[in-house]
């Protein structure tokens, strides 16, 4: 069984999933820099200086706060406003993930754009070979 594990382990797939959870975690941290201190204050200035986080509805009575997190001490708050931040933080991510698979998908054309012309032209294989130099002979008679 232990050397089952190790195998298991070893394995190309099981590393290379770890190195992507790990540069996932890494990759979060700026995702959610980017949006929280560079979009959503750009964000925020051009639909007049509102922050999303604090829109909600109170569902009772009681609450009277102006703040989402005063709110919900008070009692039961529909908290929209976050719920708006993390689908715009979702399209930002979404939106900087596809730019960068199309700049890596431009790369690897580019890559093998330059491969395909440095590689020689394979010849036929010998049967195709054969069957042309008969034709070539036919045509000449």
């Amino acid at each position: 069984m232990i050397s089952e594990f190790r195998s298991f382990i070893a394995r190309g797939n099981v590393i290379d999933l770890a190195v992507g959870i790990i540069i996932g975690g890494a990759f979060t941290g700026i995702v959610n820099s980017l949006v929280n201190d560079v979009v959503m204050p750009v964000v925020g200035v051009i639909i007049g200086g509102f922050d999303f986080s604090n829109y909600f509805i109170p569902l009772n009575d009681r609450v009277t706060a102006a703040t989402l997190e005063a709110a919900k001490a008070q009692g039961a708050v529909f908290a929209y406003g976050k719920f708006l931040t993390v689908v715009l933080n979702f399209l930002i991510l979404a939106w900087i993930i596809f730019l960068m698979v199309k700049a890596v998908n431009r790369i690897r054309a580019m890559d093998d754009k330059k491969s395909a012309e440095a590689a020689p032209a394979a010849p036929p294989p010998a049967d195709v070979q054969l069957l042309t130099e008969i034709r070539d002979l036919l045509k000449s008679r």
